[in-house]
């Protein structure tokens, strides 16, 4: 089962490497993994995706909660919450029909045309994976120039706070 699981963290150097370093010990794979600092400098907020089952998840979540620069841990997956991830895409354009295929398909996703070449367009959409995934997976691989994704994001809704 794919789980999202949202970290605060001491914001100094090494944390990243010592989290990261706890799954590759235990021969976990991080899916996708975000960081920034937050409103206070001296943390910073990691989500991260990993597949597993509860049992195993749940023995993830006790090893990151024994690291000295972990605040705080919580599995998004447990309750309700919103996730967004941030695609940039360079899609080659070979004619004029399929620069109003890819318009049409951006305005289907909801996404936007952020850079236009003679040759290519770059698009720019936010949304969950699976929103993501739908999207590329409608375009002919040929056409597809270049693969950027931000990795997912996450927040707990209504009284979930991190």
């Amino acid at each position: 089962m794919r789980h999202i699981i949202a970290l605060l963290i001491e914001n100094e150097a090494g944390a990243l490497s010592r989290v990261s370093g706890l799954f590759s010990a235990r021969a976990y794979n991080i899916e996708s993994l975000t960081v920034a600092p937050t409103e206070d400098p001296s943390l910073s907020r990691m989500t991260l995706i990993t597949r597993g089952s509860d049992n195993i998840v749940e023995q993830i979540l006790k090893q990151l909660n024994k690291l000295v620069d972990v605040v705080k841990v919580m599995d998004l997956s447990e309750g309700i919450h919103i996730e967004r991830e941030l695609l940039l895409l360079k899609i080659r354009v070979t004619n004029a029909n399929a620069c109003h295929d890819i318009k049409r398909l951006c305005d289907i996703f909801r996404g936007h045309i952020i850079d236009v070449n003679k040759d290519s367009y770059v698009v720019e959409m936010t949304g969950s994976s699976d929103k993501v995934d739908a999207f590329i997976s409608t375009l002919d691989p040929h056409l597809i120039l270049e693969t950027v994704r931000s990795g997912v994001s996450g927040i707990g809704r209504g009284q979930r706070i991190l």
